[in-house]
């Protein structure tokens, strides 16, 4: 029952009413005991009125201003910080096909491990996110466009292919695009919703090398600044990957550092992940971070409940102990 505020404090004035009844109830017990005292006959006030009733006989009074100060809190509005589920917010999950995903340092591969962490990240997020998808090699494709409907965007990863290059600021310009287009039409008076790009890769960009290319990872990550939309990098593998070109067996070491400084550009978060359990992890963080929100919600109910409990425990007990209530 923790809180952070009242909704309507000026409830709390009832407080005032509840020791007033408070004071009373023990103004009275002493007026009573003063009264029974003037009886005369000693003797047959012992057998009138016994001492043996004790503290029991308070126990009603008692629970009932417990009950009138758990009601007032309540009517006071406490609120509390609560996770709830987002109704609107766009994301874009941008998934590198390029040849180095054959690596198997990750097992089986890392593909597959991306697949199987992409579909369980897909499947989790809540109703009222919009999720598209985006795969990039030596090109981008925007293979599903944002939409509540998952099943499609799960069949989209299930059906990825390996392609050769990587050109990871094409994947991100792309997955802007997705975005633009979405807001464009689903935006309304609030205007459009929220947007992030989860961007999951293994290795370093070749296409462009340069980086600060016009079509370059760290350009496109500057545009998703000022479009206000946050890059959420994953770097995928460990630093003794290999994959057989040609005949050739090709190291495929993974390139923290400018995922790292997609990241920082964009105004996101990087993550690295070394396993699939670790990359699901990853996925699974990102989906609360994502999914949810903390909003100052209503926690009056539990006050309610508890003092209604209280209520009827002190009607209960007034019965069974004086046969009547407080």
């Amino acid at each position: 029952m923790s809180f952070t505020g009242f909704s309507a404090p000026w409830w709390f004035l009832l407080l005032i009413v509840v020791a007033a009844v408070a004071v009373g109830y023990v103004l009275a017990q002493r007026a009573r005991r003063k009264r029974t005292m003037r009886f005369s006959n000693l003797a047959l006030l012992e057998r009138v009125a016994p001492k043996a009733q004790g503290w029991h006989r308070h126990v009603p009074a008692v629970l009932l201003i417990v009950s009138l100060i758990l009601l007032t809190v309540a009517l006071a509005g406490p609120t509390a910080e609560q996770k709830v589920p987002r109704n609107r917010a766009t994301v874009m999950l941008v998934v590198d096909v390029s040849l180095s995903m054959e690596a198997t340092d990750v097992k089986p591969t890392r593909i597959k491990a991306a697949q199987d962490a992409a579909t369980q990240f897909a499947q989790g997020l809540t109703p009222g996110i919009n999720l598209g998808l985006v795969s990039f090699a030596g090109t981008a494709t925007v293979l599903v466009a944002p939409t509540t409907q998952r099943q499609s965007v799960v069949a989209a990863i299930d059906n990825l292919k390996l392609a050769q290059s990587t050109a990871t600021g094409e994947g991100i310009f792309a997955a802007l695009q997705a975005v633009q287009g979405f807001s464009a039409v689903v935006g309304g008076a609030e205007g459009p919703p929220p947007a992030r790009i989860v961007l999951m890769s293994d290795g370093k960009q070749t296409v462009p090398e340069d980086l600060y290319a016009p079509r370059g990872a760290f350009t496109a990550a500057e545009e998703a600044k000022k479009e206000q939309v946050p890059i959420s990098t994953i770097s995928f593998g460990t630093n003794h990957g290999t994959v057989t070109i040609d005949g050739r067996e090709v190291p495929v070491d993974v390139d923290d550092g400018s995922l790292q400084e997609v990241a920082r550009l964009s105004g996101g978060d990087f993550y690295q992940a070394g396993s699939a359990e670790q990359l699901k992890e990853v996925y699974q963080d990102l989906g609360e971070q994502i999914g949810y929100e903390l909003k100052e919600a209503d926690a009056s109910r539990p006050w309610v409940v508890l003092g209604t409990l209280a209520l009827i425990v002190a009607a209960g007990s007034a019965l069974f102990l004086g046969q009547r209530l407080p």
